[in-house]
């Protein structure tokens, strides 16, 4: 059940994610107060939306990430499937306000993942629900104009700073066999390196990511369903994104995924 303060506040977020456009921020007659607020107005944003969602995304998973928008942890939110991108898609920047590109890492459920009872699910009951994994390419977006101030519940109200994500194809390499953690990722721009990461620039792992989200979800209400894709949050500092640039994030072994911006 929305209250109607979700309701106001998800009414008052959706003309600017329909329309690309940007808010200072809710109004303090509905502005969520914590993080419950917060997931309830995304989910009367989303049906809101009238869309329909792929998964789910993980912000601020690194401590400078958090940092950086004024957060006490990683959030989530949902990924819409109007704003999901094949490999090599070309993207309007046109109305983003941050002007960046991720590179992450994606899991796909074979099954819904429930806890039962109080005790947190363990890595190795996440990992178990896990079908494949997937490259991808976030390029967020937030429809506050100054949304490093708004706080982390307007913020997960938004979808976490949700935008258009490009999703590779499976993974075919033995990558369980590989420590993410300790996985390198680079990015080009152009052709020439720009950036480069690791796996644990993501809460440690991207495993761990995972089971965090898993766990957060739970916690309200929600859980991973059967075939959502859960990016996890970016191996690499976010790479200022210009019109004009040609991009690839370069997962060694696991494959390449590129995307341009117009």
């Amino acid at each position: 059940m929305h209250t109607n303060s979700n309701q106001q506040a998800a009414l008052q977020l959706l003309p600017a994610w329909l329309h690309t456009q940007a808010i200072a921020g809710l109004d303090s007659s509905h502005r969520p107060q914590n993080r419950a607020e917060g997931y309830q107005t995304q989910q009367a944003l989303f049906e809101a939306t009238q869309d329909s969602t792929y998964g789910w995304k993980i912000a601020a998973t690194s401590q400078a990430g958090q940092k950086h928008i004024g957060v006490s942890g990683p959030l989530a939110g949902r990924l819409l499937n109007s704003r999901r991108l094949s490999p090599g898609a070309q993207v309007n920047l046109q109305g983003n306000l941050m002007r960046v590109m991720e590179a992450e890492f994606a899991f796909r459920m074979k099954r819904d993942v429930l806890r039962h009872g109080p005790t947190p699910l363990s890595t190795a009951d996440v990992m178990d629900a896990v079908e494949a994994l997937h490259l991808a390419i976030e390029i967020p977006n937030s429809r506050y104009t100054a949304f490093e101030h708004v706080g982390e519940a307007s913020l997960i109200a938004d979808f976490a700073c949700a935008g258009h994500v490009v999703i590779g194809p499976e993974v075919t390499a033995p990558w369980r066999e590989l420590a993410l953690d300790a996985h390198k990722v680079q990015v080009f721009k152009q052709g020439q390196w720009v950036a480069d990461g690791v796996g644990a620039n993501v809460l440690g792992d991207p495993r761990l990511a995972l089971t965090w989200l898993a766990n957060e979800l739970q916690d309200h209400g929600l859980h991973l369903k059967q075939n959502d894709l859960v990016i996890t949050g970016t191996c690499v500092v976010p790479v200022p994104v210009t019109e004009g640039d040609q991009m690839l994030a370069d997962f060694g072994v696991l494959g390449q995924l590129a995307v341009a911006f117009t």
